[in-house]
Order: C-alpha cells, then structure tokens, then sequence
C-alpha cells in the first residue's frame, strides 16, 4: 500500500500498490503542476482524509476532476468524473517521499499533441 499527501497533510490518499509505471504528461496542466501520475482504478485507489480541504477544477472536456489542497495548494490527485469502481483515479506521486519515488520507471506522454507515449 502507498499513502500520499498534500504538504500540510489534510489531504490524504492511498492506493493497494506502487506501480510498475508513472506518467510525466506536458499537457497544458501537467507541466504547470508538474504532476507525475500513477493510474489506478476507483476500487484499487482512494481519498482517505481531507474531504473538507479539497477543491477541484475541471476544464477541457469535462471528463475529469483535479484535486488540490485548500490550505497548501499541492495537487494530490485527479478522478473521473464519472464515479464508479473502474473508473479512473490517478495520484500524483510527488506527494510520496523522494525514497519511495526513486525506483519508480517514468514514462512520457505527449499530452501537448499526439497523446502517445515518446518512449
């Protein structure tokens, strides 16, 4: 199981496993935030504190909601927005600890423009 939280610690979300990849995307929003994501499905990852201190934004085309903290800003995670067990949940990793992102396989994504994956 990993946990992942926002910098002051109201937010807090978890998943069943580390995984075997993570996604550095340069989409408008991605590269902003620098997010680095780790894909999951609803029933395999969760928001478990911090309901209160969560806002979300939603933009393009409506399909999923970003998730940032209210008190420190940090982004810890985005869902669908459609809400059920396969749906997706991703966690931004640059919230766990650098000891356990190091050994994690970065992949890219050109989310810019040709949403394929440059590796």
């Amino acid at each position: 199981m990993i946990r992942a939280s926002c910098h002051c610690g109201a937010v807090v979300v978890e998943a069943d496993s580390l995984p075997a990849t993570v996604t550095s995307c340069n989409c408008s929003i991605c590269r902003r935030i620098a997010g680095l994501w780790a894909y999951y499905t609803r029933s395999q990852a969760r928001l478990v504190a911090g309901h209160d201190a969560l806002a979300a934004y939603v933009w393009g085309d409506g399909m999923m909601e970003r998730y940032y903290c209210r008190h420190c800003g940090c982004t810890t995670h985005w869902e669908s927005v459609e809400k059920n067990a396969d749906s997706r949940f991703a966690i931004n990793v640059r919230c766990l600890s650098p000891e356990e992102l190091a050994p994690l396989k970065v992949r890219h994504f050109d989310g810019a423009d040709t949403w394929q994956y440059l590796d």
